[in-house]
């Protein structure tokens, strides 16, 4: 409903539910919902109609994991649309943790979208044409090395932060940072900002339609179409609500 919200815990595995999220009213725990074990670490989801809930596979046998509202299992879906044949054949796992990846589902239009946190892909898929878009940019697909335990380790870029699929267009944050320069400066003393500096909108079928450029490092976004709004999540700074007028 709208004046309930849902938490991922991805340390504990479990999803769950708050009421009374509306002005003037107290937030209430209405129930933890225990994922089931085959769900391995969930990293992000989203509410997919009443009954089910869409979920990254993280094990790497599929790209989506769908689970109804008590953590059961339903049915897992699609594949990574990688052109990285050896890793698809060989490294599963580790190509899933280097795909993980953000996603968004707006019930009115039937988007879902998914963005990489490594990488720069982003996957629009419509639900009610069955259609099923992959929009690789200029900075490429996430890159990794397989370690000898069989773990993703991330040698490319940070990607996407946030995907918001609003009634007329998909709304990323996206930072682009390599992990080379993250370590050079980690070994320099130079702490970098959390998050991305920059936006990119999309339409709803995956096509660039503009960028902004922030002043600030943004984890998350949250855009209010009506009011011409977006608001970030800073967590460099005390006070971490940002808000940015569109032009």
């Amino acid at each position: 409903g709208e004046e309930e919200v849902w938490v991922l815990d991805n340390n504990k595995n479990r999803m769950t539910r708050y009421s009374g999220i509306a002005r003037g009213k107290t937030p209430k725990l209405e129930e933890h919902v225990k994922l089931e074990q085959s769900l391995m670490r969930a990293f992000d989801f989203d509410i997919y109609h009443k009954n089910q809930v869409v979920i990254p596979d993280y094990s790497g046998d599929n790209r989506f994991c769908w689970v109804d509202r008590q953590g059961r299992l339903l049915r897992k879906t699609g594949d990574f649309p990688t052109t990285n044949k050896k890793a698809l054949k060989e490294s599963r796992p580790a190509l899933a943790q280097a795909w993980r990846s953000f996603i968004d589902y707006n019930p009115r239009n039937g988007v879902l979208a998914a963005v990489t946190q490594l990488g720069d892909v982003l996957e629009v898929y419509n639900m009610k044409t069955g259609t099923h878009v992959v929009k690789v940019g200029g900075l490429g697909e996430p890159q990794f090395v397989v370690s000898r335990e069989g773990y993703g380790i991330p040698t490319g870029i940070k990607g996407y932060g946030d995907v918001q699929v609003t009634d007329s267009a998909i709304y990323t944050t996206f930072e682009g940072e390599t992990f080379k320069n993250i370590v050079n400066n980690h070994q320099k003393g130079i702490k970098a900002p959390n998050g991305g500096n920059r936006i990119y909108v999309y339409t709803l079928e995956g096509k660039p339609l503009r960028k902004y450029e922030l002043d600030c490092y943004i984890d998350g976004l949250y855009v209010d179409e009506a009011r011409n709004l977006i608001w970030g999540l800073d967590g460099n700074q005390d006070e971490p609500i940002v808000k940015f007028v569109l032009p």
